[in-house]
């Protein structure tokens, strides 16, 4: 998105108002953003690579009027400084306004608020516990933009900021959830447990999300604690079910065989899983999807979700097919089209690969396939059917037109039928307990 980036950044210089931009692309386009590339300057100021030690010091420059141009975090020695996470600034989430986190749509908000616990809000709160994978997966800009140096905040930090959330939930009411944005959240497993055991000791468990990779669920005891501390939602970014395709991609460690027991062993534990899958590697040809769906559909409820492969600049992907003469639009994120190919796949079209990706976002969010996942936790809390309900209608907006109100309301009278099941379960339930069983 950062066409669009560079859109908003030249409509607030046009004001005569400074613009500083940063992130992975920035830091890796740095002459695009600053128009030294002979193309448009979007950005006064670049900060390079992570900012938390030089933000503040493009602030002070920017009130004395000394901004510079490039600011990177460089140590005495001219070599990129990587922050500790040790010293983590403390964020006031007892006082920040929350409705800005809010995924269930106005329209919804009368007739769910009396459902299960209470779903008129359900808001996800983004939260950072650690930073850095060393995995350095083909397509992945992380590697590259955090580096291999994995660092983690103190446990008290997290802890801290959880129950500050805990007890807004409890005054407010409605759901409050922490999406963990760890590019690998258990990618330490020794240091992922203390953290756990120390958030179920302080009884700080809120309903959480993380990323985590498959091949570091195959631990028990981990699975155990996620669930014991509030672990609800998994992001697991399978990729692929051809063991072909996640090697070409660096991803071997990822093992197809072993998702549905990985899968099995956390809905065991009213654990579910966003499984992202990518479309378009050089190893996938038509019929891709319906493979895939095929999978799927012996596994757990959860949330797939469908993507193209995508050659970020500077990623080993990128330089791969650039140099294999593959790119069909070489700066195709300065012309951004949702769900494009910007190369030529090995076994398919560009336009199978775009036929492909559809056939695998209908079959998983129609109205039937939505209830049918509703359907399929009918033996599990009330809650939890409300969670995935709401979680796939999101989702759903992910690739189809879902911003304003008549796209929601046309959604919503899609799947009425399974509105008005929930809304009679609901009406049926009185235990106190079930708000225990949330998301």
């Amino acid at each position: 998105m950062i066409a669009k980036a560079y859109r908003m950044a030249d409509a607030v210089r046009a004001t005569g108002v400074k613009v500083v931009m940063g992130g992975p692309h920035v830091t890796e386009m740095a002459d695009e953003a600053l128009g030294r590339d002979g193309g448009s300057r979007h950005a006064d100021a670049v900060a390079l690579g992570e900012a938390d030690e030089t933000w503040p010091r493009i602030v002070r420059d920017a009130v004395g009027g000394t901004l510079k141009e490039i600011y990177a975090p460089l140590d005495d020695f001219g070599q990129e400084r990587k922050p500790s996470l040790e010293q983590y600034p403390e964020i006031p989430w007892d006082k920040i306004n929350l409705d800005q986190f809010n995924l269930v749509p106005g329209m919804l908000h009368l007739l769910l608020k009396r459902v299960g616990s209470g779903w008129g809000t359900f808001r996800i709160i983004p939260m950072e516990s650690g930073r850095g994978c060393p995995y350095g997966c083909e397509f992945c800009t992380v590697t590259g933009f955090f580096g291999d140096s994995i660092r983690f905040r103190t446990n008290e930090s997290v802890v801290k900021e959880l129950l500050l959330l805990k007890a807004r939930a409890r005054k407010e009411g409605g759901q409050i959830a922490v999406f963990f944005i760890d590019d690998n959240f258990a990618i330490n497993v020794k240091r992922t447990k203390s953290l756990l055991r120390t958030i179920v000791a302080a009884n700080a468990q809120v309903p959480w999300v993380a990323q985590i990779s498959a091949n570091l669920l195959r631990d028990e005891e981990l699975i155990d604690l996620i669930a014991a501390a509030g672990g609800k939602w998994i992001f697991i970014g399978m990729e692929s079910i051809d063991p072909a395709n996640l090697a070409d991609v660096k991803k071997g460690f990822n093992k197809p065989a072993e998702y549905a027991a990985v899968l099995n062993r956390l809905a065991q534990r009213n654990v579910y899983a966003i499984t992202s899958f990518i479309f378009g590697m050089d190893n996938d040809a038509p019929g891709v999807a319906e493979r895939t769906l095929k999978e799927i559909s012996s596994w757990p409820a959860g949330l797939p979700i469908f993507g193209l492969l995508t050659p970020l600049p500077s990623t080993p992907l990128y330089k791969r097919l650039e140099i294999a003469g593959r790119l069909t639009r070489p700066k195709h994120w300065l012309e951004f089209i949702p769900y494009a190919m910007a190369h030529t796949p090995l076994k398919m079209s560009i336009d199978e690969a775009h036929s492909e990706l559809r056939i695998g976002w209908v079959n998983s969010y129609s109205p039937e396939a939505i209830e049918k996942a509703v359907d399929s936790l009918n033996h599990k809390p009330l809650d939890n059917r409300i969670n995935i309900f709401i979680a796939r209608l999101c989702f759903r907006g992910i690739y189809f037109p879902q911003l304003g109100p008549f796209a929601w309301m046309k959604t919503i009278l899609a799947n009425r039928r399974t509105i008005l099941k929930l809304i009679k379960q609901g009406w049926k339930t009185t235990s106190p307990t079930v708000s225990t069983q949330m998301l």
